[in-house]
């Protein structure tokens, strides 16, 4: 071998590893044009604890709002793209949005193990840890889909930070399909995660989906009706009606939260009743921002 083929080789060899042992420094740099979903703009980075590993974007300024995509467990920042309030898009000019991929959803870059014994705990806490990395004691939360579920525990784990909250379309038990979202999460999502974590058995996945959706079957499933009746965070419901998001979650969160409110329904169409309730939802952020 010539000195110049050995040193093009050990060069070679250097840049490699320098590559792979800074991969965050790239994924933080990724322009927000190159994720779906995500304005132009937006800061990308991760948040890590332990063998949990969170994507999330930030942008705007002013008052903090975490705002979680819909999805069900394939809860991602790329569904903003497909949302209907594009919550990054549309509220980057009031508040300072800050979002992320849920902990293994397909589509998205967040990652952890499978936590069988709190599942919703684990959302919150994965939720609670980004605000914590990012220096952020109080904000408001919009919640969409499977964010009303994530609303409520995040209410019932942490008060004092919640300063408001929306639940646009929430996910909820439906009595006549009472295994809607079980199966959804086993034909779905298990199916995804197991082609990309052959190592998570489907033992585990059932006992998973059992505990988010079968251990409380009832209402929002992250919590139980007399904590909703007790709870004093703010909140808006934007309801929807189909199996996923059944009109009874929603009518019961109006019903037992002391201080929510619901919006009319149906208010996605026409569209200058959408834009109606998308600035009323703005306003109701609004007034319970604070310094």
């Amino acid at each position: 071998m010539t000195k110049s083929s050995r040193r093009t080789i050990l060069a070679n060899a250097a840049a490699t590893a320098a590559a792979s042992a800074v991969p965050q420094v790239f994924a933080q740099a990724q322009p927000a044009a190159a994720v779906s979903g995500l304005p132009a703009g937006a800061k990308l980075g991760f948040y890590e604890k332990g063998n949990v590993r969170i994507r999330y974007a930030e942008i705007g300024s002013g008052f903090p709002l975490l705002a979680t995509p819909g999805g069900g467990l394939n809860s991602c920042i790329a569904v903003w793209a497909r949302a209907v309030i594009n919550i990054p898009e549309d509220f980057k000019n009031d508040f300072r949005v800050i979002t992320m991929d849920q902990r293994n959803a397909t589509g998205g870059e967040s990652s952890g193990p499978v936590p069988v014994d709190d599942p919703w705990g684990a959302f919150a806490d994965d939720q609670l840890g980004v605000m914590d990395h990012l220096g952020i004691n109080k904000f408001a939360f919009f919640g969409n889909c499977i964010g009303g579920p994530f609303a409520m525990k995040l209410m019932e784990r942490a008060p004092q930070r919640i300063a408001a909250a929306i639940l646009s379309q929430p996910v909820g038990h439906k009595p006549s399909k009472p295994d809607y979202m079980y199966d959804a999460g086993k034909t779905v999502w298990a199916k995804e995660l197991r082609e990309r974590r052959p190592e998570v058995s489907m033992e585990t996945i059932e006992a998973y989906l059992h505990n988010l959706y079968r251990l409380r079957p009832d209402f929002v499933y992250s919590v139980s009706r007399d904590f909703a009746r007790s709870c004093q965070t703010s909140m808006l419901v934007l309801p929807d009606d189909v199996d996923a998001h059944p009109l009874e979650a929603s009518i019961a969160v109006a019903s037992l939260c002391p201080n929510a409110e619901i919006t009319v329904f149906p208010w996605k169409d026409p569209p200058e009743l959408k834009a109606r309730t998308i600035n009323r939802a703005r306003t109701f952020l609004k007034r319970y921002q604070t310094a």
